[in-house]
């Protein structure tokens, strides 16, 4: 069925393994990306499905009534191991990335699996095998990803992590902007702190881009938590 208006709705909240804005200095959990459905037009996107498959169709039942199968396409915002653990359960959906992602973390990735099939270690090559699968069967995000829907560049935690900005409708003109910012913004907290993770790939780039995200959004998905409202945009209203 295809909406007039887009729908954005989290169908699994992320976490982080550790997180240091909870003293955290080493891995205590698994870590998970933020999973979120948008639905935009003929379009069933599905944002970095970061739980394993079952976890992540089950989820779809429960928070959507919708299946595997009904998803259109699944956009990464990087390409990180749990950010797409769960993305083979959707084998009919036309996969996107960035651009510039795809084409920074395919070298290196390549790289990984040649030094380990030289190293004779087949558990890590098979799962270097998977991943350069994936990254090869990704496309390149066009910049309009359905009506009401665009990629929005938040390069530095990754070198193309790119998020989508979702113009929602309002009654007598424009509505809020929702943006699903993936690791830009992790938490609550590294908002509420204007901090960025201390793992980036370009320190100064992510904390440009988590600048442009707090000053163009109303409403923020982060790549580790729930919907929040951007405190900066609701104080300036």
């Amino acid at each position: 069925m295809s909406r007039t208006a887009p729908e954005v709705r989290v169908i699994s909240i992320g976490t982080l393994a550790a997180n240091p804005l909870w003293e955290e200095r080493a891995p205590v959990r698994t870590g998970h990306a933020t999973t979120t459905l948008i639905r935009s037009g003929d379009r069933v996107i599905l944002v970095d499905p970061g739980l394993p498959d079952r976890a992540v169709a089950a989820r779809l039942t429960e928070r959507a009534g919708i299946r595997p199968a009904d998803v259109t396409h699944v956009f990464l915002t990087c390409f990180k191991p749990d950010v797409f653990r769960g993305i083979l359960a959707f084998e009919k959906a036309t996969w996107w990335i960035s651009q510039e992602e795809r084409e920074q973390v395919g070298v290196p990735l390549v790289g990984q699996l040649q030094e380990a099939a030289a190293a004779g270690d087949e558990e890590l090559k098979a799962a270097l095998e998977l991943d350069v699968g994936i990254l090869r069967r990704c496309e390149p995000a066009p910049d309009r990803v359905a009506p009401h829907v665009s990629m929005f560049p938040l390069h530095g935690v990754t070198p193309g992590l790119t998020g989508l900005l979702v113009a929602m409708p309002g009654r007598g003109g424009g509505g809020p902007t929702v943006l699903i910012a993936g690791d830009a913004v992790p938490t609550v907290e590294h908002l509420e702190r204007g901090m960025v993770l201390d793992s980036a790939a370009n320190v100064i780039e992510a904390r440009q881009s988590f600048a442009e995200a707090v000053e163009i959004a109303d409403l923020i998905v982060p790549g580790r938590d729930n919907l929040l409202v951007n405190p900066v945009r609701a104080r300036s209203r």
